[in-house]
C-alpha cells in the first residue's frame, strides 16, 4: 500500500473520532469556546512535533509564495473549523460531519482547475455519488 494511502486512512479515522469526542466535550460551552481549547492544544502539539523531529530549522526554506499559500490555508482552516464547531454544537454530528466531508467535491474541482490533476471517469463517478449522497442527506 502506498504510504500516502496509509496516512490518509489514519487521518480519516482520527477525523471521525474527533467529531464525536468534540461533541461530547462541548456540552457546557459554545462551539467557539470548544474551538479555542482544541486549537490551543493543536498549536502546542504541532510545535512539539516540530522540535521533536528537528523541523524548526527548515522554516527558513519557505518562500514568500509558500507563506502566502500556507497563510491562506490557515485562514480557510480557521473558517472551516469555526463553522464546523458551531454546526456540531447545534446539530447532529452524523449529518454535519457528512456534509463537512462532502468538501471533497470542492477539493476535486479545485484540483482539476488549479493543480491540473487528471479528471477520470472514476473520479467523475465518485464525485457524482458523493454529491448525490449529500443531496439525499440534506433534502427534507
Amino acid at each position: 500500500m502506498d504510504r500516502s494511502i496509509g496516512y490518509a486512512l489514519l487521518a480519516m479515522f482520527f477525523a471521525g473520532v474527533t467529531a464525536v469526542i468534540a461533541k461530547l466535550g462541548m456540552r457546557n460551552v459554545s462551539g467557539d469556546v470548544a474551538l479555542v481549547v482544541r486549537t490551543s492544544l493543536i498549536f502546542l502539539l504541532v510545535w512539539g512535533n516540530a522540535f521533536a523531529f528537528r523541523l524548526v530549522g527548515k522554516l527558513q526554506l519557505l518562500t514568500g509564495r509558500d507563506l502566502l499559500f500556507l497563510g491562506l490555508s490557515g485562514l480557510t482552516t480557521f473558517l472551516s473549523w469555526l463553522f464546523y464547531y458551531r454546526a456540531i454544537k447545534i446539530g447532529e454530528v452524523s449529518v454535519v460531519n457528512a456534509i463537512d466531508k462532502a468538501s471533497i467535491v470542492v477539493t476535486l474541482v479545485l484540483c482539476f482547475l488549479f493543480l491540473k490533476e487528471p479528471f477520470t471517469w472514476r473520479v467523475a463517478a465518485a464525485t457524482l455519488l458523493i454529491t448525490g449522497g449529500l443531496i439525499l442527506l440534506v433534502w427534507k
